[in-house]
């Protein structure tokens, strides 16, 4: 029977697991969107800016790519297939909040590592105030709530993990007499199905709330059309880019930026 305490392991965890996963989907679902209901209704039937769809779509990084890829084609910066930005506008000054804050990342030399200046921006004031107004909107699943789904998700995989690893660990590593027969192994398909029954579920139920955008966001996401090159960048980011040298500036280690 020493295998008992190996099957009430994978009990404990899966019903740990998908209880916390449970408790963050409900938890996602109600959380408080700011303004007033009219407000959130009229933010969801309006058209999205480029930030917003970048924010909806990859998350603050996806709107420092766009504004980068803006000033680049307006030759405010030169993005170079080294990997670094440089400013080469003689008086250089941002069209708005967010491409401020790219400038600012590369600091008073002109010139920095695009991965710097992509950290530097995302974290600025422009881009939190971007997503406080989409959260506040609707539009945004809020980021503690994102984080606390994607973690509880991974706790169901691993609990999923660990039932198997443990069932084949009794059957094959106990001392006969003490290993479970066909019948006891049965008791560990238990576990395994409630695990990936939730994993299932959530497919479907939880996994709008593991994204950027809520919903409604999601909902306005799909109107945006892509014709417009910045905006192909915004929603797909910078793989809908149609300069290679660009894509690689972009996307260090990717030979032609694939």
């Amino acid at each position: 029977m020493l295998w008992v305490p190996f099957l009430l392991v994978t009990w404990a965890a899966a019903a740990v697991s998908c209880g916390r996963l449970c408790l963050a989907a409900v938890e996602a679902a109600q959380s408080p969107a700011g303004g007033s209901a009219a407000d959130r209704e009229r933010d969801r039937d309006r058209e999205l800016s480029l930030y917003e769809a970048a924010f909806l779509a990859g998350g603050p990084q996806r709107v420092t790519d766009l504004a980068l890829v803006s000033m680049h084609r307006r030759r405010r910066l030169w993005l170079a297939h080294t990997g670094w930005a440089t400013v080469v506008d003689d008086d250089p000054e941002g069209a708005d909040d967010v491409e401020r804050s790219v400038i600012g990342a590369i600091g008073p030399d002109g010139q920095s590592r695009i991965a710097a200046v992509r950290a530097g921006a995302s974290a600025a004031d422009a881009v939190r105030a971007l997503a406080d107004r989409l959260v506040a909107s609707g539009l945004a699943v809020p980021e503690c709530s994102r984080s606390a789904i994607t973690a509880a998700l991974r706790g169901v995989r691993r609990a999923a993990v660990l039932t198997v690893v443990l069932a084949a660990a009794t059957a094959l590593l106990l001392p006969a007499g003490h290993a479970p027969d066909a019948r006891a192994l049965t008791w560990f398909a238990l576990p395994l199905v409630l695990t990936l029954g939730c994993l299932v579920i959530a497919r479907v139920e939880v996994h709008p709330y593991t994204r950027w955008a809520s919903p409604a966001g999601q909902s306005l996401l799909t109107k945006v059309s892509r014709r417009d090159p910045l905006a192909a960048v915004a929603i797909g980011g910078v793989r809908a880019l149609d300069d290679p040298a660009l894509r690689a500036a972009l996307m260090p280690g990717q030979r032609g930026g694939r």
